[in-house]
């Protein structure tokens, strides 16, 4: 494994990229946000993105953030998921890290050290969040709002009178070019606006209505329904 570490002001994002060797991203401090495609995931300290050599993706942070980069040679890593895979930084697994990142680690405890850092890599089962952005000018105006207010409770024959299309032809539009429902965009929307404010710790029923959802309790069963785990789970520490 080779270490690397960088404090990034919120709102800084790294272009597009990728590596030829494998990455772990992890934050020791706030909150970062990895993209690869249309796939999103949000990282407080309690968790951390394994991202196969090759993948591109973007790096960034939601608040004021002390990114770690993970890197591991593919030819000599017992880990081969091949796709990014989120898991769990319990503390055992967190204090490696961070000696791992000292300049002083001898090479034989490095190797040891990383050996049982590899052992702590815990999967998590939770389903990437997939916000796909389509093409067509009148679905990118309903985009543009739903992203400005994911809040807005407009249906889609509402948003078709603004942008100048009939309901089922922005219906169509977005299960041809985004591969869903205009409901199941929606919903997706949504519990991406959501990542950041929980990974800040923001009270559960003001997100929800913050996000579109009139009670915590349904905002929980679109989140679990959706990503596979409650909101609890997802960043659990």
């Amino acid at each position: 494994m080779l270490l690397g570490e960088v404090d990034l002001p919120a709102g800084t994002w790294f272009p597009e990229h990728e590596h030829p060797v494998h990455q772990l991203v992890w934050s020791a401090r706030g909150v970062v946000g990895v993209k690869a495609g249309d796939a999103g995931w949000v990282l407080p300290p309690t968790r951390a993105l394994w991202i196969p050599a090759g993948v591109q993706h973007r790096t960034g942070a939601l608040g004021r953030a002390a990114l770690r980069g993970i890197y591991a040679d593919p030819a000599l890593s017992p880990v081969s998921w091949p796709e990014p895979r989120m898991v769990a930084v319990r503390p055992l697994l967190r204090e490696l890290l961070e000696y791992l990142t000292g300049d002083s680690v001898a090479p034989a405890a490095r190797v040891r050290a990383e050996a049982v850092a590899f052992d702590l890599l815990e999967p998590l089962d939770v389903v990437p969040i997939v916000v796909p952005s389509p093409s067509d000018p009148r679905a990118r105006d309903v985009e543009t709002a739903v992203l400005t207010n994911p809040a807005d409770p407009r249906s889609l024959a509402e948003f078709g009178r603004d942008v100048g299309a009939a309901e089922r032809t922005l219906a169509r539009i977005f299960v041809r070019e985004c591969r869903m429902p205009f409901g199941t965009w929606r919903t997706q929307v949504r519990l991406r606006a959501s990542l950041p404010l929980l990974a800040q710790g923001s009270p559960l029923e003001g997100v929800a209505h913050r996000v579109g959802y009139s009670s915590a309790s349904a905002f929980v069963a679109a989140f679990r329904r959706a990503v596979g785990v409650t909101p609890g789970a997802y960043f659990a520490g």
